[in-house]
């Protein structure tokens, strides 16, 4: 990874930005993306190495452009996107649901996952490489009591992944990521809405965010040629040997 650039997505916290730190960790130059400028920017001044921080909500087009446009400026190229951002709420029945909120969810966990990549594509097929990964979910291939938005547009997330391997594959990497239940402020906030079998988990199962973090930085690399188009699941314990999660 070392000198190579990477955008990451949803890096104000959690796997965002435990993502943006084992990347820089490993030499790369990091463009931190999230609608927390404030939050983004203190990320970068924290952590050691080359990162920039960046306001930019997923889910407008524009803002998605110009940050882009910012990373290119000034690193000249984009090696690695990680599509990470994504939002759980509203958890409601779907015939309760807020149909303004539904919408935003599927603006970021969808549409900001296509944003991401249609600003990525181009400048990567002009380098003639890229790798574009995208954090996925069990809930993209299960459905899940008062989960419709997120089940819903993490299906359609997956989806995105497989298309566009099959438009680009023959030089660009698309890989999902499927973390498992992670330690993170979303998985406190599923706890306590007491809704589905996920809530009622005990914490002590949920594995840190270093953890994909760290999948993450090993699928950029040459490990990811092996997944091309495909979802990588973080529960399969062989992975977890590979990426050296577990001996």
């Amino acid at each position: 990874m070392r000198e190579k650039v990477i955008v990451v997505t949803g890096a104000s916290r959690g796997i965002g930005a435990e993502t943006v730190r084992a990347f820089a960790a490993a030499g790369a130059r990091v463009a931190a993306l999230a609608r927390d400028g404030a939050a983004v920017r203190a990320l970068a001044a924290d952590t050691g190495g080359a990162v920039l921080g960046l306001a930019c909500d997923v889910a407008d087009w524009a803002a998605v452009q110009a940050a882009f446009d910012a990373v290119q400026a000034r690193w000249g190229r984009i090696d690695v996107l990680v599509n990470n951002a994504g939002v759980i709420d509203p958890i409601a029945r779907l015939a309760q649901a807020d149909p303004a909120a539904w919408a935003a969810a599927v603006q970021v966990n969808l549409t900001g996952v296509f944003h991401g990549m249609r600003a990525a594509v181009p400048l990567m097929r002009a380098q003639g490489a890229g790798v574009v990964l995208t954090v996925s979910s069990g809930a993209a291939h299960r459905p899940l009591e008062g989960w419709s938005a997120y089940c819903a547009s993490k299906a359609g997330a997956a989806m995105l992944t497989r298309a566009l391997h099959e438009e680009e594959g023959h030089w660009l990497t698309a890989v999902g990521l499927s973390p498992g239940t992670v330690a993170t402020a979303m998985q406190r906030r599923i706890r306590a809405s007491g809704m589905n079998a996920v809530a009622a988990l005990d914490p002590a199962v949920h594995i840190p965010p270093q953890w994909p973090a760290r999948a993450l930085v090993w699928l950029a690399g040459p490990a990811g040629a092996r997944f091309k188009g495909q979802e990588v699941s973080l529960r399969d314990e062989d992975i977890r040997r590979e990426v050296g999660l577990i001996a």
